[in-house]
């Protein structure tokens, strides 16, 4: 259940990652009694970070004092260390399965740069659309999912409804 492609590196059979991550999920429900999520990881940082800047403004903003100031630790939170845990695990597994090399994977029709650059704004837009459906991918529409919510399967649907849509206009650049 395993593929080794020409270069020696090790690709887990989609498959069974998908069974994999199905035990991960139940366990997170199980052990912790939530679900996965990432997008409040980055929630927390940028608290965090303001807080350290300006903790003034976090007094003062009805936002920013959720989640940071006073006695409140925002880095002390269980989605910092599953987005830390991430990393790591990832880390881990490109050294061991020979694929940890920094590259720009573009079509021969685009740029680094500007390969690059769309990555960069998918990402805030993403980011941005995660903070408004409270929650990414993960939380919003697989967490969601698993417990049957319909927001998770109205998540899911917008999520790569929306990307197929984004993809055929932007094809161009990849094909």
């Amino acid at each position: 259940m395993k593929t080794i492609k020409n270069d020696g590196s090790f690709y887990l059979n989609p498959y069974l990652g998908g069974v994999l991550l199905g035990v991960v999920l139940m366990l997170s429900f199980y052990l912790s009694g939530r679900g996965l999520g990432a997008s409040g990881a980055v929630k927390n940082t940028v608290a965090a970070t303001v807080n350290t800047v300006a903790p003034k403004h976090v007094e003062n903003s009805a936002y920013y004092s959720q989640f940071a100031g006073g006695d409140k630790k925002p880095l002390n939170n269980w989605l910092i260390y599953e987005v830390l845990g991430v990393l790591a695990g990832a880390l881990f597994s490109g050294i061991l399965f020979n694929r940890l090399n920094f590259k720009v994977e573009h079509s021969p029709k685009i740029t680094s740069r500007r390969r690059l650059i769309f990555a960069l704004a998918g990402g805030l837009v993403f980011g941005f659309g995660s903070q408004l459906a409270r929650g990414c991918t993960s939380g919003a529409a697989l967490s969601g999912m698993a417990v049957l919510s319909l927001g998770g399967y109205i998540t899911m649907v917008a999520i790569f409804g929306t990307a197929f849509v984004v993809a055929w206009i932007l094809r161009k650049n990849w094909i």
